[in-house]
């Protein structure tokens, strides 16, 4: 029997993946990573102020090298015939405004340099001002329109984006005939599409984060968000109204793309989703196992049966919608806006001096500071993760916050700012990475305590992403702090993977997701479990921790209303 292969992609932050895999078993035959050149220049992104853009090119770019570089590192007769489907996931809400024929503005002349034409990556903070009116407005609207993510609106979503972009940037605002998640943007370009009004959109990024709701037969009534802001009148009748789950077909190839990357036009392209929900596919999910993809930030995903859920509406997270992960389950996302961006913070802070005095030092070659930095750069962390293991932690130590980016849940605040208290002229680096970590570990404890307090009951923890498979000191003090289990999976893709799972349902090689998932998943290599000494001792700091938030927060809101 001639073998099949699929294609999943994945769009992170810094990179796209492509792999290209065995339909039949999940083998990995071959993977490909571009990063974003633009991107890696800081090209259009302003820290100080949160604003992240990304140039489509960027993508567009990645996207094609990657899969021609996937299929040529096979070394597989015949390759481009063999492969029957693509499927894709990206970062998100990472939207962007296009034209009336779906074009990205920014691949305008007019606009090619203007980062509001740009797509807003997830972690783009610029909207927190009209996330927060949103939330105002909501609460006195004859229908809660936010019932279904969690009753807050975040400024890292779909519209408070295109609301601060259309009131800084009346070009654009202007040119603008449809808003476009990153992942329903993608297969639209790879099946040629040239009508907006015909782009499919995933039920995944419509549910968590665009507030379309099968519930309301669709999005919001213009009524809502005209009330928000006149800017907005008349923009969701230029949107969507059908959504489609990611086992589905968004359609075939178009000649144009199938040439480019050296396959046929019965290729069929998935409809698009979110990296973390085809991620957790990837990292085989369970019903009541919170699934945590742990990168620069975490999403943290549960499934349920509808049949199980009923009513229940968990207040506080991102979101519960009906098929974003599974068809046919409720899938619930949850996550912090920083984890691994938060160590990475650190990391860069102590580099800082290194990286601005090396290279004044005389008596060494330019390449020899290179491969000084360099070598400090991928050791650091490891060396302060095996420093931090040899404290032996009090609960007067070193205590931090790990709002850094803002928090994403419990609760959306991307206003919230990062805290280090208990500093002592003893505080060294290891002490305050030890913290940082705890921290990440507590923030993530809230998300699960927030899940069983609405009556969402959580078994255990399955761990996806590079810092799950990278930091056992992290993945054991997540396991002390949490008292529960983490189940490492074996795949150091497991978002490309899980698409690519959808790339085979989408196909009709599987019935449904979960015969993929099974054939094709690669296991689990291993499971940290709790050390029962330090379960009560994390129990108390977990409530320093807590209290800490509540002052700083309280001091955050008394300061906005002075």
């Amino acid at each position: 029997m001639n073998k099949s292969y699929v294609i999943g992609v994945d769009y992170g932050s810094d990179s796209v993946r492509s792999v290209l895999v065995d339909a039949c078993n999940g083998e990995e035959i071959s993977s490909s990573v571009f990063y974003y050149p633009r991107w890696k220049k800081g090209a259009y992104c302003d820290a100080t102020i949160s604003q992240f853009r990304q140039h489509p090119l960027d993508y567009i770019e990645g996207l094609e090298a990657t899969i021609i570089d996937c299929l040529q590192k096979s070394g597989i007769p015949a390759i481009g015939q063999a492969v029957k489907a693509i499927s894709v996931d990206t970062t998100g809400s990472t939207p962007v405004a296009v034209n009336e024929q779906g074009v990205p503005l920014a691949l305008l002349d007019e606009f090619s340099e203007n980062p509001n034409a740009m797509f807003v990556l997830w972690k783009d903070h610029t909207a927190v001002e009209e996330a927060s009116e949103i939330n105002l407005y909501n609460e006195n609207s004859a229908v809660d329109y936010l019932k279904y993510v969690g009753g807050v609106y975040s400024s890292e979503w779909f519209w408070a984006k295109l609301l601060h972009v259309f009131r800084i940037d009346e070009g654009v605002r202007r040119a603008t005939f449809s808003w476009v998640e990153h992942c329903d943007y993608i297969p639209f370009l790879l099946t040629g599409g040239t009508n907006a009004r015909e782009m499919k959109r995933g039920v995944c990024s419509a549910g968590h984060k665009s507030l379309w709701a099968a519930a309301f037969d669709g999005l919001p009534p213009n009524t809502f968000f005209s009330g928000i802001d006149p800017l907005l009148d008349g923009m969701v009748d230029r949107l969507f109204s059908n959504t489609y789950t990611a086992d589905q077909s968004a359609g075939n190839l178009c000649a144009v793309w199938a040439e480019r990357l050296g396959l046929t036009t019965s290729v069929v392209v998935g409809i698009g989703a979110f990296d973390c929900h085809m991620g957790v596919v990837g990292g085989q999910i369970e019903p009541y196992y919170l699934s945590k993809v742990m990168g620069t930030s975490t999403c943290d995903m549960l499934v349920a049966p509808k049949e199980e859920v009923q009513d229940i509406l968990v207040k506080g997270i991102c979101g519960q919608v009906d098929g974003s992960i599974i068809p046919g389950m409720i899938g619930m996302e949850a996550g912090q806006s920083a984890f691994g961006d938060a160590y990475a913070w650190f990391k860069q802070v102590l580099l800082w001096p290194a990286k601005d005095l090396i290279p004044h030092i005389e008596g060494i070659s330019e390449q020899q500071r290179a491969q000084v930095i360099t070598s400090l750069e991928e050791q650091l962390l490891t060396r302060l993760s095996e420093k931090a293991a040899d404290i032996s932690p009090m609960q007067s130590a070193e205590l931090a916050m790990d709002w850094f980016n803002g928090r994403r849940t419990p609760d959306a605040n991307q206003a919230l700012k990062g805290a280090i208290t208990g500093l002592h002229l003893g505080t060294d680096a290891p002490r305050i990475f030890r913290a940082i970590v705890e921290a990440t570990c507590f923030g993530a404890k809230a998300i699960v305590d927030r899940f069983v307090e609405q009556g969402i009951t959580v078994k255990g923890l399955i761990g996806l992403g590079g810092v799950a498979k990278k930091s056992p000191f992290i993945m054991q003090m997540m396991a002390n702090v949490m008292n529960m289990p983490i189940k490492i999976h074996k795949s150091e893709q497991t978002c490309a993977i899980g698409a690519a799972m959808f790339a085979a349902t989408a196909a009709g090689l599987y019935t449904k997701v979960e015969d993929a998932m099974q054939a094709m998943g690669q296991g689990f290599e291993r499971t940290y479990t709790p050390e029962e000494k330090w379960v009560q001792f994390y129990t108390k700091r977990y409530e320093r921790y807590k209290a800490l938030g509540h002052f700083i927060e309280d001091k955050k809101t008394l300061s906005v209303n002075i």
